[in-house]
């Protein structure tokens, strides 16, 4: 069996490091060079950034996050457990022999460098590693067969022969699936339950 593990919201606190270095250069910063105010609108409660993070438009936001600052934001955050990476490679070594484990993200441009040099950073032991974007989502699904993810979009939606564990977050608590997670340390026993 092949099991995809999301690494953003599962692994990397991707939406917490967006907030701090958001804060860092755009909200400390507000007003030296323009007459817009950047502002983060609380509670920050789902994926939809713009919902949060006040920007100029769109492309401002994609500037953010994908030209000045990947390396802050996606190679330097923190885990979302102490222990995740620790977990997720004790879980490799326990059931690499029985499944094909697969880091999958959503990654674009500068993104991918950072998220491997987190991967890197934290001793990631898993060799396999799939980065998709909107456009080959359906391809990255179609792939494996169990999903662990806390993203809203994938869990809302109803896929044929993929089982979708659900990873607790904040921004995901209004999201149904039939299995869920609130450690990386139960994957193992939802995985021996769910196969």
């Amino acid at each position: 069996m092949r099991i995809g593990i999301d690494l953003n919201g599962v692994l990397r606190d991707t939406l917490g490091k967006i907030e701090q270095v958001y804060d860092k250069f755009y909200v400390s910063n507000d007003g030296e060079e323009s007459d817009f105010k950047y502002e983060i609108i609380y509670p920050i409660n789902s994926l939809n950034l713009m919902n949060h993070f006040k920007f100029v438009s769109g492309d401002d936001l994609y500037n953010f996050l994908y030209v000045e600052h990947p390396m802050e934001i996606f190679g330097h955050a923190a885990s979302v457990e102490y222990t995740s990476m620790n977990d997720l490679n004790d879980f490799y070594i326990d059931m690499r022999d029985k499944h094909e484990i697969i880091i999958v993200s959503d990654e674009i441009g500068k993104s991918k460098p950072a998220t491997l040099f987190f991967l890197s950073k934290f001793s990631c032991l898993i060799e396999n590693i799939m980065f998709y974007s909107e456009q080959t989502k359906n391809n990255m699904i179609g792939t494996i067969d169990v999903l662990l993810t806390a993203n809203p979009d994938l869990l809302l939606k109803e896929f044929d022969n993929l089982k979708v564990i659900k990873f607790e977050q904040e921004y995901n608590k209004d999201s149904k699936a039939k299995h869920s997670i609130n450690k990386l340390k139960e994957l193992k026993d939802k995985i021996l339950e769910i196969c």
